[in-house]
């Protein structure tokens, strides 16, 4: 992705160092490689932890934090991605009679605090409704990089692409309605609509890449990468790392193959009108 020179969002907060501490996941390295899997878009830690066996050893976790001067650089990227995804929704909302309100961008290290509670690095890159803003500790990067095979810059724009793809979803009324619609439902049911959410997430985030595209801002390969980092985190693959099988009815994000459709789906139409997952017969 062609960013340098491009413009930076001002709605980056930085808590970095700001840290009230560790939180301890599980137990060992191969817990935290799965939780971050599940939840790189914000995930329920205990439903994963439930699912995995009870055995595993406990192993020191070394951390793989880049040093100050590319954690600057990161910021630099993350803050020119999001001034991006203003521009795209700005324009997208406009375009359908609507104004679009931006969110925050909070940066951390180890752990913070938000209006959905404390949260660890290790539940990854997430958006809290209650206070409209994503989240994000900067060494994430390299564990998508290094333990997750998803190198690449616009497989870190897809990060917080997806994201602010739950923000508009926020904006749009969509996010509260299906969490009240949750509340009345079975966990099964419930899951089925986290599925169909998630998966809006990722369209929005194929519209996103779809406009910088036609800004020319896009390299060869950068779609490939984003399209790298969405299957490494669909159910059925994490579930397969974990547990050696799969149990569909507890999917809450949607499986590789549909992850991908959905966000190809939104680069290809650049249409947010095509993305109603939650009147798709089939996902």
């Amino acid at each position: 992705m062609r960013w340098r020179g491009e413009r930076e969002s001002s709605n980056v907060e930085d808590r970095r160092g700001v840290s009230r501490g560790k939180v301890a996941i599980g137990g060992g390295l191969g817990t935290l490689v799965i939780i971050i899997l599940a939840l790189l878009f914000g995930a329920d830690p205990q439903q994963i932890l439930q699912q995995m066996p009870q055995n595993t050893p406990s192993a020191p976790v070394q951390s793989s934090r880049p040093t100050g001067q590319q954690e600057d650089e990161m910021k630099q990227f993350v803050s020119v991605v999001l001034g991006k995804t203003e521009d795209v929704w700005t324009d997208v909302f406009r375009k359908n009679g609507r104004q679009y309100r931006d969110p925050t961008l909070v940066l951390f290290t180890d752990q913070v605090q938000s209006a959905c509670g404390i949260s660890g690095a290790a539940v990854g890159p997430f958006y809290c409704p209650g206070d409209q803003k994503v989240y994000i500790d900067l060494s994430f990067y390299e564990e998508l990089k290094r333990r997750f095979n998803a190198p690449g810059d616009f497989a870190q724009a897809y990060v917080i692409a997806h994201e602010v793809g739950h923000h508009v979803q926020k904006l749009l009324g969509i996010s509260d309605k299906v969490d009240a619609m949750q509340r009345r439902m079975s966990e099964v049911e419930a899951n089925q609509l986290s599925v169909r959410l998630e998966l809006q997430a990722d369209f929005f985030a194929g519209v996103f890449a779809r406009y910088v595209k036609e800004q020319g801002l896009l390299e060869p390969g950068d779609v490939e990468e984003a399209l790298r980092a969405a299957s490494a985190i669909g159910d059925d693959t994490i579930q397969k790392k974990s547990q050696g099988y799969v149990v569909p009815d507890s999917f809450t994000h949607g499986t590789s193959e549909q992850r991908l459709r959905w966000f190809r789906k939104g680069y290809d139409t650049g249409d947010i009108r095509q993305g109603d997952t939650f009147a798709a017969t089939s996902l």
